[in-house]
């Protein structure tokens, strides 16, 4: 097999997947007037370059555009690119070592000047900076150069063949910046830009009005949008905070909003909500999973804000955790079918794998994990030296005892998983400590918060996390040593349990070299059974991500690939 067949058997089918027509689409832009969404956990920026949060990339996608985006099924479809470059149509160099992307003709921000290939280039500037700590970093590994293509057209480089060449400018994660906003706010002046990161100017269907961290958002349909009669609405709020169940009631019950995100409540809540015939609930299936994340530093309160969760090249790791017995048998207690039936129902099965799709990379080597042992838990901790010797119920060697402080969001379905899983860790001698944060706070991007799932100042924190797009290597190169989040790069980093691992870290660097789909595939597997099996993750639910529409909502096709709502343009009022 060649390097061509290999890339275009990847993408062929799904790049050149048409941008349907949504039904329902004729008449002005604006013509049906309010939008009503809820995102209970409020988003603190709209600038997605600067948190990793979901709540954020979600808000700030009405608004910033890709090159190319995927949709409700994981096809690659063109979004600001005239198309998809392949092989075939000489864009992917025949080796795989660059990319030349085009933009589409007379494309405009939303403040009427022209979107240019300089734009694209100032947005690699700006997220590759030193300094500048990019929650996308990972989206442009292995590039090493890109230059403009005369206005519209910019060719990326790469240090070695990119089987998979659609991470940097593609998805919500990767968008492009206007140069001219943001031009002055590259490396450690990122987060003072203010103005610029709560207003950012973009190609989307709707421009920010007003922006209220933490509480709401006001758009306005964009004027400049380039298709005639998009979006049908002429104005969105985006009300944030509250908590699932009330962003549940407000669709599905009383009908004051048309859309509500992240409804992770009890399946028989939901259905009862929906009995009330004003909204209906919907989900996509993809990637996420709702794991545990194993602290691997010293999470101490007595230490000071130099050291604590810091990792410090491995040299404060933390005093039992990093025992993967001790990992070992904190998975082995928890029964995941258990948490599945209570929490998730439809909306979830259990898994052992923190990358359980597309099923070419899913792995079958830790599936023993869906069983619960706890009489295996004891015996692997009895025989690892963990003991109760002084009979309070808590095993201990050499004076430290095995007490856990496990943080989460506030959410009904992760409370109750909690105290589940207190429980069993209970039975196994281990005493556990809850904690839950406001979901704003828990996943913000305040770096002088003590509270954010990035400092991750507690022993163990429970959340849901996945990638876009179906190619697993950027979000897989979360895990390199480089991106553990520190000081030093005011907290951004998405290697949150700091793992390091120069075998993993080889790995990583040789999927980005590998063309073989089958090799790529058996190199994710490996990555994700050394994460899995150093027990610094524990994978409990992969979930599917339930949502609900009002039913006067139209052309609502939620993808689990990209933003949940990555289609909004298409989004129209059905009459009642």
């Amino acid at each position: 097999m060649n390097l061509k067949t290999v890339l275009m058997g990847a993408v062929a089918i799904s790049a050149l997947a048409p941008l349907a027509l949504a039904d329902g689409h004729s008449g002005d832009r604006g013509r049906d007037g309010q939008l009503n969404i809820i995102y209970w956990q409020a988003p603190s920026t709209l600038n997605p370059f600067l948190s990793g949060g979901t709540k954020e990339n979600e808000a700030a996608s009405l608004i910033l555009e890709s090159l190319a985006r995927f949709n409700e099924k994981g096809e690659m479809v063109p979004w600001l690119a005239e198309d998809i470059p392949t092989v075939d149509n000489g864009a992917v160099a025949e080796d795989l070592t660059s990319i030349t992307w085009t933009l589409k003709e007379d494309l405009q921000w939303s403040d009427g000047s022209a979107v240019t290939a300089d734009d694209i280039l100032f947005t690699y500037e700006y997220c590759t900076h030193p300094e500048s700590g990019c929650a996308s970093l990972s989206y442009f590994d292995g590039i090493s150069g890109i230059e403009a293509v005369g206005d519209r057209g910019v060719k990326i480089s790469f240090d070695a063949p990119k089987p998979f060449p659609y991470t940097a400018f593609v998805g919500a994660e990767s968008p492009i910046l206007q140069k001219a906003q943001f031009e002055d706010c590259l490396g450690a002046r990122a987060p003072e830009c203010t103005d610029a990161n709560f207003g950012p100017i973009g190609t989307g269907p709707f421009k920010v009005s007003e922006f209220r961290p933490n509480d709401v958002i006001t758009y306005v349909a964009n004027d400049n949008f380039r298709e005639e009669g998009k979006p049908a609405f002429a104005t969105v709020t985006f009300k944030g905070g509250g908590d699932a169940a009330a962003a549940a009631r407000s669709v599905l019950e009383t009908g004051e909003f048309d859309y509500a995100w992240n409804l992770q409540l009890a399946p028989d809540v939901l259905a009862r909500m929906e009995e009330a015939g004003k909204g209906t609930v919907v989900a996509a299936y993809g990637t996420s999973v709702e794991r545990l994340m194993i602290n691997q530093t010293n999470a101490s309160p007595e230490l000071g804000p130099e050291q604590r969760s810091v990792y410090m090249g491995g040299e404060n790791k933390h005093p039992f955790l990093t025992d993967p017995k001790v990992g070992q048998a904190l998975s082995m207690a928890i029964d995941r079918a258990l948490i599945d039936e209570i929490g998730y129902g439809a909306g979830g099965q259990p898994t052992c794998n923190v990358l359980p799709a597309p099923e070419l990379y899913a792995s079958t080597a830790n599936d023993g994990c869906l069983v619960q042992d706890i009489e295996g838990a004891n015996a692997l901790l009895d025989e690892a030296g963990w003991v109760d010797t002084n009979g309070n119920g808590v095993r201990d060697k050499d004076g430290i005892e095995l007490s856990i402080l496990f943080q989460t969001s506030t959410n009904a379905v992760r409370q109750d998983t909690q105290a589940l899983i207190k429980d069993w860790w209970n039975q196994i001698g281990v005493e556990t400590e809850l904690r839950n944060i406001d979901a704003s706070v828990f996943f913000g991007s305040d770096p002088g918060s003590p509270d954010t799932f990035q400092k991750f100042y507690a022993d163990v924190e429970m959340y849901t996390n996945n990638f876009a797009g179906v190619d697993p290597e950027a979000y897989m190169g979360n895990w390199v040593c480089a991106d553990i989040p520190g000081p030093n790069t005011q907290w951004q980093g998405n290697n949150m349990q700091r793992f390091c691992d120069p075998e993993y870290d080889a790995l990583v660097e040789e999927m980005s070299q590998t063309s073989d789909l089958a090799k790529r595939g058996e190199l994710a597997k490996k990555m994700n059974d050394m994460l899995v099996q150093s027990n610094s993750i524990i994978p409990l639910i992969h979930r599917g991500n339930p949502s609900a529409h009002s039913n006067t909502l139209g052309g609502v096709k939620m993808s689990d690939w990209d933003s949940e709502i990555w289609n909004i343009a298409d989004w129209y009022r059905i009459d009642g």
